[in-house]
Protein backbone atom coordinates (compact mmCIF):
# COMPACT_ATOMS: atom_id res chain seq x y z
CA UNK A 1 0.00 0.00 0.00
CA UNK A 2 1.25 3.30 -0.95
CA UNK A 3 1.79 5.58 2.92
CA UNK A 4 3.03 8.77 4.16
CA UNK A 5 6.49 8.16 5.70
CA UNK A 6 9.88 10.83 7.19
CA UNK A 7 12.80 9.02 7.51
CA UNK A 8 14.34 12.69 8.95
CA UNK A 9 13.10 15.76 10.97
CA UNK A 10 12.70 18.46 8.92
CA UNK A 11 10.24 20.81 6.43
CA UNK A 12 7.70 19.46 4.63
CA UNK A 13 10.49 18.29 2.18
CA UNK A 14 11.20 15.36 4.10
CA UNK A 15 7.77 13.78 3.57
CA UNK A 16 7.60 10.90 0.86
CA UNK A 17 5.10 8.46 -0.11
CA UNK A 18 6.11 5.15 0.24
CA UNK A 19 5.21 1.58 -0.27
CA UNK A 20 4.55 -0.22 2.89
CA UNK A 21 3.38 -3.59 3.76
CA UNK A 22 -0.56 -4.35 4.00
CA UNK A 23 -1.58 -4.38 7.43
CA UNK A 24 -3.98 -6.91 9.00
CA UNK A 25 -6.55 -6.35 11.86
CA UNK A 26 -6.24 -7.79 15.30
CA UNK A 27 -8.91 -8.65 17.68
CA UNK A 28 -11.80 -6.31 17.85
CA UNK A 29 -10.03 -4.07 15.08
CA UNK A 30 -11.34 -3.57 11.58
CA UNK A 31 -8.61 -2.39 8.34
CA UNK A 32 -10.58 -0.22 5.98
CA UNK A 33 -9.95 1.24 2.70
CA UNK A 34 -9.22 4.55 3.69
CA UNK A 35 -11.03 7.56 1.63
CA UNK A 36 -9.89 10.48 3.90
CA UNK A 37 -7.56 11.28 6.34
CA UNK A 38 -7.09 14.16 8.89
CA UNK A 39 -4.37 16.24 8.85
CA UNK A 40 -3.29 18.28 12.50
CA UNK A 41 -0.89 20.24 13.99
CA UNK A 42 0.68 16.95 15.83
CA UNK A 43 1.80 15.93 12.51
CA UNK A 44 4.13 18.76 11.69
CA UNK A 45 5.23 18.66 15.04
CA UNK A 46 6.35 14.86 14.55
CA UNK A 47 7.67 15.95 11.15
CA UNK A 48 10.16 18.51 13.14
CA UNK A 49 10.72 16.14 15.88
CA UNK A 50 9.29 18.29 18.33
CA UNK A 51 7.31 14.97 19.71
CA UNK A 52 8.41 11.34 19.02
CA UNK A 53 12.23 10.76 18.33
CA UNK A 54 11.77 7.27 16.64
CA UNK A 55 12.74 7.27 13.19
CA UNK A 56 11.07 6.59 10.89
CA UNK A 57 7.49 7.65 10.96
CA UNK A 58 4.45 7.09 9.56
CA UNK A 59 1.66 9.36 9.59
CA UNK A 60 -2.32 10.15 10.60
CA UNK A 61 -4.05 9.48 13.23
CA UNK A 62 -7.92 9.47 12.24
CA UNK A 63 -9.44 8.50 8.81
CA UNK A 64 -12.96 7.37 7.07
CA UNK A 65 -13.16 4.98 4.44
CA UNK A 66 -15.17 1.12 3.79
CA UNK A 67 -14.30 -1.82 5.95
CA UNK A 68 -12.50 -4.18 4.35
CA UNK A 69 -11.27 -7.05 6.55
CA UNK A 70 -12.59 -7.69 9.91
CA UNK A 71 -10.47 -8.67 12.96
CA UNK A 72 -11.42 -11.52 15.40
CA UNK A 73 -14.24 -11.07 16.96
CA UNK A 74 -15.93 -8.13 15.05
CA UNK A 75 -19.76 -8.52 14.97
CA UNK A 76 -20.58 -4.58 15.09
CA UNK A 77 -19.91 -3.80 11.00
CA UNK A 78 -19.65 -5.81 7.67
CA UNK A 79 -16.96 -5.77 5.08
CA UNK A 80 -18.28 -3.00 2.98
CA UNK A 81 -19.62 -0.51 5.98
CA UNK A 82 -18.59 2.92 5.71
CA UNK A 83 -16.54 3.97 9.37
CA UNK A 84 -14.23 6.82 10.77
CA UNK A 85 -12.23 6.64 13.77
CA UNK A 86 -8.61 6.39 15.00
CA UNK A 87 -5.68 4.24 13.54
CA UNK A 88 -4.19 1.98 15.70
CA UNK A 89 -0.91 2.56 14.30
CA UNK A 90 -0.71 5.94 13.24
CA UNK A 91 -0.79 5.10 9.94
CA UNK A 92 -4.28 6.47 8.90
CA UNK A 93 -2.38 8.81 6.02
CA UNK A 94 -2.05 5.78 3.83
CA UNK A 95 -4.09 3.49 1.37
CA UNK A 96 -5.26 1.23 4.20
CA UNK A 97 -5.37 1.65 7.97
CA UNK A 98 -6.20 -0.53 10.61
CA UNK A 99 -9.07 1.16 13.53
CA UNK A 100 -8.99 0.32 17.28
CA UNK A 101 -11.73 2.72 17.65
CA UNK A 102 -14.25 3.42 15.04
CA UNK A 103 -18.16 4.27 14.52
CA UNK A 104 -20.33 4.29 11.39
CA UNK A 105 -20.25 7.67 9.49
CA UNK A 106 -23.38 9.80 10.26
CA UNK A 107 -25.75 9.31 7.31
CA UNK A 108 -25.21 13.21 6.10
CA UNK A 109 -21.13 13.00 5.96
CA UNK A 110 -19.35 12.33 3.21
CA UNK A 111 -15.75 11.07 3.80
CA UNK A 112 -14.04 13.91 4.16
CA UNK A 113 -16.14 15.24 7.20
CA UNK A 114 -16.08 12.01 8.65
CA UNK A 115 -12.21 11.94 8.73
CA UNK A 116 -12.13 15.68 10.36
CA UNK A 117 -14.11 14.26 13.51
CA UNK A 118 -12.08 11.69 15.60
CA UNK A 119 -9.26 14.24 16.97
CA UNK A 120 -10.93 16.94 17.64
CA UNK A 121 -14.22 15.36 19.40
CA UNK A 122 -11.58 13.16 21.61
CA UNK A 123 -9.87 16.03 22.43
CA UNK A 124 -12.58 18.38 23.41
CA UNK A 125 -14.70 16.05 25.12
CA UNK A 126 -11.99 14.71 27.08
CA UNK A 127 -10.91 17.86 28.09
CA UNK A 128 -14.65 19.02 28.80
CA UNK A 129 -14.61 15.79 31.06
CA UNK A 130 -11.44 16.45 33.03
CA UNK A 131 -12.45 19.96 33.67
CA UNK A 132 -16.39 19.06 34.80
CA UNK A 133 -18.04 20.79 32.47
CA UNK A 134 -21.61 20.50 32.90
CA UNK A 135 -24.51 22.42 32.98
CA UNK A 136 -24.32 25.75 34.43
CA UNK A 137 -20.36 25.64 34.14
CA UNK A 138 -18.67 29.16 32.37
CA UNK A 139 -16.57 28.02 30.13
CA UNK A 140 -13.94 30.03 28.55
CA UNK A 141 -11.98 28.26 25.42
CA UNK A 142 -8.53 30.07 24.25
CA UNK A 143 -8.49 29.07 20.44
CA UNK A 144 -11.68 28.44 19.88
CA UNK A 145 -12.49 29.29 16.20
CA UNK A 146 -9.52 25.93 15.01
CA UNK A 147 -11.02 22.81 14.70
CA UNK A 148 -10.49 21.51 18.60
CA UNK A 149 -11.95 24.85 19.56
CA UNK A 150 -14.88 25.18 17.28
CA UNK A 151 -15.36 21.22 18.54
CA UNK A 152 -14.93 22.32 22.48
CA UNK A 153 -17.52 25.43 21.91
CA UNK A 154 -20.10 22.95 20.85
CA UNK A 155 -20.04 19.95 22.59
CA UNK A 156 -19.87 22.71 26.14
CA UNK A 157 -22.91 24.09 24.52
CA UNK A 158 -24.83 20.82 24.69
CA UNK A 159 -24.00 19.95 27.85
CA UNK A 160 -25.20 23.18 29.01
CA UNK A 161 -22.80 25.63 29.64
CA UNK A 162 -22.11 29.53 28.96
CA UNK A 163 -19.07 29.70 26.74
CA UNK A 164 -16.95 32.87 25.65
CA UNK A 165 -13.95 32.27 23.07
CA UNK A 166 -11.09 34.12 22.38
CA UNK A 167 -10.45 34.00 18.61
CA UNK A 168 -9.72 37.19 16.01
CA UNK A 169 -12.59 39.43 14.88
CA UNK A 170 -12.52 38.03 11.24
CA UNK A 171 -13.97 34.82 13.46
CA UNK A 172 -16.38 36.57 15.88
CA UNK A 173 -19.13 36.21 14.02
CA UNK A 174 -18.42 32.28 13.59
CA UNK A 175 -17.94 31.99 17.11
CA UNK A 176 -21.37 33.23 18.06
CA UNK A 177 -23.52 30.98 15.05
CA UNK A 178 -21.63 27.85 17.26
CA UNK A 179 -23.21 29.37 20.26
CA UNK A 180 -20.39 31.16 21.89
CA UNK A 181 -19.56 34.95 22.91
CA UNK A 182 -16.55 35.91 21.26
CA UNK A 183 -13.30 37.95 22.88
CA UNK A 184 -10.54 39.12 21.44
CA UNK A 185 -7.07 37.87 22.48
CA UNK A 186 -4.12 40.40 23.04
CA UNK A 187 -3.37 42.48 25.73
CA UNK A 188 -6.56 43.10 28.07
CA UNK A 189 -7.92 39.84 28.11
CA UNK A 190 -8.71 39.81 31.33
CA UNK A 191 -10.73 42.57 31.61
CA UNK A 192 -12.75 41.60 28.64
CA UNK A 193 -13.43 38.50 30.09
CA UNK A 194 -14.66 39.91 32.93
CA UNK A 195 -16.73 42.37 31.34
CA UNK A 196 -18.53 39.84 29.73
CA UNK A 197 -18.98 37.38 32.51
CA UNK A 198 -19.08 39.28 35.51
CA UNK A 199 -20.41 36.31 37.76
CA UNK A 200 -16.28 34.68 37.04
CA UNK A 201 -15.21 32.35 34.86
CA UNK A 202 -15.39 28.46 36.08
CA UNK A 203 -12.84 26.51 33.92
CA UNK A 204 -11.02 27.28 30.65
CA UNK A 205 -9.11 25.47 28.15
CA UNK A 206 -6.13 26.39 25.97
CA UNK A 207 -6.78 25.09 22.59
CA UNK A 208 -4.30 27.83 20.83
CA UNK A 209 -0.63 27.81 23.39
CA UNK A 210 -0.27 31.24 22.78
CA UNK A 211 1.18 32.03 26.37
CA UNK A 212 -1.87 32.55 28.33
CA UNK A 213 -2.35 30.10 30.93
CA UNK A 214 -1.02 32.57 33.50
CA UNK A 215 -4.16 34.78 33.00
CA UNK A 216 -6.67 31.75 32.61
CA UNK A 217 -5.39 30.82 35.98
CA UNK A 218 -6.41 34.69 36.91
CA UNK A 219 -9.84 34.37 35.68
CA UNK A 220 -10.91 30.75 37.24
CA UNK A 221 -8.94 31.21 40.56
CA UNK A 222 -6.18 28.25 40.37
CA UNK A 223 -4.53 26.25 37.95
CA UNK A 224 -6.11 23.28 38.93
CA UNK A 225 -9.25 24.88 36.76
CA UNK A 226 -7.20 25.33 33.81
CA UNK A 227 -6.31 22.49 30.99
CA UNK A 228 -4.34 22.97 28.44
CA UNK A 229 -3.34 20.72 24.76
CA UNK A 230 -1.24 23.09 23.40
CA UNK A 231 1.66 24.64 26.10
CA UNK A 232 3.69 21.69 27.91
CA UNK A 233 6.39 23.97 28.55
CA UNK A 234 3.65 26.45 30.15
CA UNK A 235 1.34 23.87 31.95
CA UNK A 236 5.16 22.46 33.78
CA UNK A 237 5.91 26.61 34.67
CA UNK A 238 2.58 27.19 36.07
CA UNK A 239 0.95 24.16 37.51
CA UNK A 240 -1.97 23.23 34.97
CA UNK A 241 -2.67 20.00 33.27
CA UNK A 242 -1.37 18.98 30.35
CA UNK A 243 -4.08 16.97 28.43
CA UNK A 244 -3.35 13.92 25.82
CA UNK A 245 -4.53 10.66 24.74
CA UNK A 246 -2.60 8.59 26.67
CA UNK A 247 -3.88 8.99 30.14
CA UNK A 248 -7.18 7.64 29.15
CA UNK A 249 -9.22 9.00 25.69
CA UNK A 250 -12.76 9.89 25.17
CA UNK A 251 -13.75 7.36 22.26
CA UNK A 252 -16.86 7.31 23.42
CA UNK A 253 -17.85 10.33 21.55
CA UNK A 254 -17.14 8.58 18.44
CA UNK A 255 -20.57 6.50 18.86
CA UNK A 256 -21.85 9.62 20.50
CA UNK A 257 -21.61 12.16 17.87
CA UNK A 258 -23.77 11.03 14.85
CA UNK A 259 -27.09 11.74 16.72
CA UNK A 260 -26.04 15.35 17.49
CA UNK A 261 -24.44 15.98 13.81
CA UNK A 262 -28.14 14.62 12.79
CA UNK A 263 -29.77 16.98 15.42
CA UNK A 264 -28.21 19.53 14.03
CA UNK A 265 -26.11 20.52 17.22
CA UNK A 266 -22.56 19.68 15.95
CA UNK A 267 -20.67 20.70 13.15
CA UNK A 268 -17.10 20.33 12.41
CA UNK A 269 -16.31 21.95 8.12
CA UNK A 270 -13.36 20.95 6.59
CA UNK A 271 -11.75 23.94 5.67
CA UNK A 272 -9.48 22.24 2.55
CA UNK A 273 -8.91 19.10 1.07
CA UNK A 274 -5.80 17.35 -0.67
CA UNK A 275 -4.77 14.40 -2.41
CA UNK A 276 -2.10 12.06 -0.34
CA UNK A 277 0.77 13.17 -3.06
CA UNK A 278 0.24 16.69 -1.98
CA UNK A 279 0.88 15.85 1.90
CA UNK A 280 3.55 18.45 1.84
CA UNK A 281 1.19 21.04 1.01
CA UNK A 282 -0.89 20.39 3.81
CA UNK A 283 1.79 20.47 6.42
CA UNK A 284 2.74 23.72 4.92
CA UNK A 285 -0.61 25.04 5.32
CA UNK A 286 -1.35 23.37 8.60
CA UNK A 287 2.01 25.03 10.40
CA UNK A 288 0.95 28.72 9.16
CA UNK A 289 -2.14 28.02 11.57
CA UNK A 290 -4.81 30.27 9.85
CA UNK A 291 -6.93 27.18 9.37
CA UNK A 292 -10.72 27.89 10.06
CA UNK A 293 -11.96 24.05 10.20
CA UNK A 294 -9.97 20.52 9.35
CA UNK A 295 -7.65 19.85 6.95
CA UNK A 296 -8.30 16.54 4.91
CA UNK A 297 -6.04 14.33 2.70
CA UNK A 298 -8.62 12.37 0.01
CA UNK A 299 -7.07 8.84 -0.60
CA UNK A 300 -8.37 6.66 -3.14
Amino acid sequence: MKAVRFRRFGGPEVLEIVDLPDPHPGPGQVRIAVRAAGVNPSDWKKRRGLMDQELPQTMGHEAAGTVDELGEGVADVAVGDRVFGFSAEGTAQAELTVLDHYAPIPASLDFSGAAALPAAIETATRTLDQLGVGSGSTLLVNGASGSVGSAAVQLAVVRGALVIGTASPANHDHLRSLGAEPVAYGPGLVERVRALAPEGIDVALDVAGSGVLPELIELTGGAKHVVTVADFGGAQEHGVRFSRGDAGRAVHVLAEIGELIEAGHFSLPVARTFPLADIAEAHRVSEDGHVRGKLVLLVG
